[in-house]
């Protein structure tokens, strides 16, 4: 095939995907064998398209970002003043560490043991199996005091969400599912959980994302960065539209019909692809 055309159709994926609770690298490492489009290059086509997707969330939160940078310009609002609602550049930072942490530590197993189709399968099927368990304990916990706005949240929520974030560092758990899910648990109305997974993707895709790349500039050559571009701005589009259309459905829609979508991509790949 076209190579091309695979980064177009791979540009699809990642920008479908990557703010879906359905696992952007779990969907791409299974196109990219569907396509045999795989190897040092795909590995860091795959991880450089990312790029566009955060490039669409920091065009739609452009005033949210734009209020931490001047903030912390003015040395203020490192932290929440006492008794005082604010989202601050330390409900990233706490949310932020513990993947940073782990991530860091387990890089070099987690790309040894981890990129392959039947550890997304699994991933897939154990991350979905957390998204149905953490919309129970949301409807449990229903009647109590939730967070519905990103001011309302806790330094304690933005842990809670950081802490759960870790499981995404298994390819296929999905790190939007993994942090809604976090958010959920930890007290975040749906669309608050799902708009604060968005924005902490920002520093810690730039940091995994970066450091990948860094490790693969010897790969880089004319013809290989204009598939690079156009992976890019295909992600970039379709991964805005994607942030827009999930914002409206997750206010009506539970995590849930995601969860089954992850059961039977698993089933079937496994099934038809892998028997």
């Amino acid at each position: 095939m076209n190579l091309w055309l695979i980064a177009v159709l791979l540009g699809v994926v990642e920008g479908i995907t990557e703010f879906l609770p359905v696992s952007s690298t779990g969907h791409l490492i299974l196109a990219g064998e569907l396509l045999d489009f795989v190897g040092e290059r795909a590995e860091t086509f795959e991880i450089f398209i990312q790029l566009g997707a955060i490039l669409a969330v920091l065009v739609l939160y452009r005033q949210r970002f734009a209020g931490l940078v001047a903030a912390g310009l003015r040395g203020q609002a490192l932290l929440p003043r006492r008794g005082e609602p604010g989202f601050t550049w330390m409900h990233l930072a706490v949310a932020c560490l513990p993947a940073f942490v782990l991530g860091f530590l387990l890089h070099g197993f987690i790309k040894r043991n981890l990129f392959s189709v039947r550890t997304v399968l699994i991933g897939l099927v154990l991350g979905g199996v957390v998204m149905v368990g953490a919309e129970a304990w949301a409807r449990r916990r229903r009647s109590h005091a939730v967070a519905r706005t990103l001011d309302d949240m806790s330094l304690g929520q933005a842990l809670a969400v950081g802490c759960a974030q870790c499981l995404a560092l298994w390819p296929g758990f999905s790190r939007s599912g993994s942090t809604i899910s976090g958010g959920l648990v930890a007290g975040l109305d749906r669309r608050t959980a799902a708009e604060f997974s968005f924005i902490v993707a920002v520093p810690v895709m730039l940091a995994a994302t970066g450091y990948d790349l860094l490790k693969s500039l010897a790969l880089f050559d004319r013809a290989f960065v204009g598939t690079l571009a156009v992976g890019f701005a295909v992600s970039f589009l379709v991964a805005w539209l994607a942030i827009v259309a999930f914002l409206r459905l997750v206010q009506r829609v539970s995590l849930t019909p995601f969860a089954v979508y992850r059961f039977l991509l698993a089933g079937l790949y496994a099934l038809v692809v892998l028997r």
